[in-house]
């Protein structure tokens, strides 16, 4: 959600985007309420401009995909012109059902790297904040690196750690 803070990428998502990461969320993080991931949904649409896709929905039923349930992600995409798709799920989103709209699909390790290598401190800076954001509980930097890891941002930890060191920002990660 940081990264999205950036200005470095126009962040975009639909209400049904929304709904599925809220009902995963739910489904792994028993802890949480629908009422509080209503919240972080409103205020993701209320701090990242431009960011709520509507108006995608017809071209849903002309897009094939592996997964049906998949397409409203491609319609929205092409809707709004976007380059890509940022998913874990690279096998949902094939080459070349992605290719005659000018989409790929990139895994969110690779993405954070392009962020990297556009601008390293903008990126160690929305992680400082993400991490400085969890309360509950809290996190050290290592946890933090180490909840990144076990999401598959592989790279993306190597590289922070590396950064931190190589370009001194290392005070990005003391706690404010």
């Amino acid at each position: 959600m940081w990264l999205a803070l950036t200005d470095l990428f126009k962040a975009k998502w639909t209400e049904e985007i929304h709904a599925e990461w809220m009902r995963s969320v739910l489904k792994n993080r028993p802890d949480l309420t629908l009422e509080q991931l209503t919240r972080t949904k409103n205020l993701m649409n209320a701090n990242v401009r431009d960011c709520l896709v509507t108006g995608y929905e017809s071209l849903i039923t002309t897009i094939n995909l592996p997964d049906p349930g998949d397409r409203h992600v491609l319609a929205a995409a092409i809707h709004t012109q976007a380059n890509i798709i940022v998913t874990f799920n690279l096998s949902d989103f094939p080459v070349k059902a992605l290719q005659p709209y000018g989409v790929e699909a990139v895994h969110p390790d690779e993405f954070i790297q392009d962020l990297i290598d556009l601008d390293p401190k903008a990126v160690a800076t929305a992680a400082q904040k993400q991490r400085q954001t969890l309360k509950n509980p809290p996190k050290t930097p290592d946890e933090y690196l180490d909840t990144l890891l076990n999401t598959g941002l592989k790279e993306t930890v190597a590289t922070l750690k590396l950064l931190c060191v190589k370009n001194n920002l290392a005070d990005l990660w003391e706690s404010q």
